[in-house]
């Protein structure tokens, strides 16, 4: 459950990961309509344009689940209802993957989706009915490149359209600005070679 070529931070350790697709956690359970700026993130927060991971983590989700980055653990999976993060923020996104969460989610807009991936955050929408397939605390697994999802505590499995194809190497990479590093310098060590 992690990150190729990126480090995060939990309770202020600086941790290294490799990515891997699939992600076992706890279940964070949040309803519908849940706004990004208010909701999972303060307005200031995006107001202010922190993109620092140490100065978003501790505000993740405060105005719901107080202490949320002290509760939540790697591998846990944010599950959601329709149009989650709603408006084209990333600071939520940027908190989400310093933590080593995962998002499943009936809905979000294109451009909350394009935000988090973006970003590198694992995330799986268009998950019909998630919210009623799982409930806060239980123990699920989900692998984002086959859309495998399974509730382990209530013995359920769903299958999901997967991760797109065109996004998985932004995503594996560790998002957009990662993933076009990666590419410019594959395309100078080409052009020294040629």
């Amino acid at each position: 459950m992690g990150y190729r070529h990126s480090q995060r931070r939990h309770q202020g350790r600086i941790i290294l990961q490799e990515f891997a697709w699939s992600m076992r956690g706890r279940c964070w359970h949040f309803g519908h309509d849940i706004p990004h700026m208010g909701g999972v993130v303060p307005m200031r927060i995006v107001s202010e344009m922190r993109t620092d991971p140490k100065d978003i983590v501790e505000h993740l989700f405060e105005g719901v689940i107080p202490d949320f980055h002290k509760l939540c653990r790697p591998g846990d999976l944010v599950v959601t209802g329709r149009n989650f993060g709603m408006g084209a923020k990333m600071q939520g996104y940027i908190a989400m993957k310093a933590l080593g969460l995962g998002l499943v989610c009936e809905s979000m807009s294109f451009l909350a989706y394009r935000e988090a991936i973006g970003i590198g955050l694992p995330v799986l929408t268009g998950c019909k009915e998630i919210s009623s397939a799982c409930q806060q605390g239980d123990e699920l697994s989900v692998d984002f490149q086959t859309g495998v999802f399974s509730n382990i505590t209530q013995k359920r499995e769903y299958q999901f359209e997967p991760v797109p194809l065109a996004l998985q190497d932004v995503l594996s990479s560790g998002g957009t600005t990662a993933w076009l590093n990666q590419w410019w310098q594959q395309k100078k060590a080409n052009l020294q070679n040629a």
